[in-house]
């Protein structure tokens, strides 16, 4: 075995076999106490439901990965670029950090009904509400990347007559990667939960809804077995986007730090 499949093996079967574990104690323990199914089901009755009513989870699956994906590139994009600005002026970041960290402090839950009395029902507003809460990371992750550079190299800059674009792109971009990619880990996940809580007041239609939407309505129908799948997809998903973007991240630092071998 390669060393690089032997990591990988060791980052995926320890949590693999522990998801084993839990489900198989999870249907005994079931079976055992005889514990009703509205209660709780087994993880039988939910893989039964997650294949009855796949259509049903996939459109939502497929609206939501959309809108949490949507919300979060928005958010990586208009953050990087606000924490550009907090970079350049110290007048412009004392003046506006605060209310970056308002995005933070007030409860999504809040001012999610008033997105939707502000810009309607839909696919729109579902991706404002994954962009609010998955922006802070990003503003605040990679301002910290690009202010935290080391004194004598922009000293190096100065005296070579550098302009301050140059010291933005060649010295304080470079540097701030590795907390841009801390900070798009964090807002991915963030994104998944945004959508979600978004859908639970956007809703859609009939044919057009996302996870958010089928949760609270198979929970108000006590159809657990079905809840408990949804459940399952969201996590499913969140881990999905959170994987895609940790691959990534990996991928560019490996490059981004890579030292070629001048010997020969």
């Amino acid at each position: 075995m390669t060393p690089n499949a032997h990591s990988w093996s060791r980052a995926i079967l320890p949590p693999l076999l522990l998801f084993v574990v839990v489900l198989v104690v999870w249907e005994v323990a079931i079976t055992a106490l005889r514990v009703p199914k509205f209660i709780l089901p087994s993880p039988l009755a939910v893989a039964q439901a997650a294949w009855k009513y796949g259509p049903e989870l996939r459109t939502g699956l497929a609206f939501t990965s959309g809108a949490a994906i949507t919300g979060f590139l928005a958010s990586f994009v208009i953050g990087t670029l606000i924490a550009i600005a907090f970079s350049q002026s110290s007048l412009i970041r004392s003046s506006c950090y605060p209310y970056a960290i308002f995005l933070q402090t007030v409860p999504i839950m809040a001012i999610a009904p008033l997105i939707i009395l502000w810009f309607g029902t839909g696919f729109h507003s579902v991706v404002l509400v994954a962009f609010i809460i998955s922006l802070f990371p990003i503003i605040t992750n990679v301002t910290s990347g690009l202010l935290a550079v080391d004194p004598d190299l922009i000293d190096l800059f100065r005296l070579n007559n550098a302009s301050r674009w140059q010291v933005l792109w060649k010295l304080r971009l470079p540097n701030s990667v590795p907390a841009m990619c801390i900070g798009a880990k964090t807002s991915s996940g963030l994104a998944v939960v945004g959508s979600i809580v978004g859908e639970f007041f956007a809703g859609y239609s009939e044919k057009w809804y996302g996870l958010g939407y089928l949760i609270p309505a198979w929970k108000e129908g006590l159809k657990q077995d079905r809840l408990f799948a949804a459940i399952l997809a969201s996590t499913l998903l969140g881990l999905a986007i959170f994987t895609l973007v940790n691959v990534i991240s990996a991928s560019v630092l490996s490059r981004w730090y890579h030292v070629p071998n001048d010997e020969s």
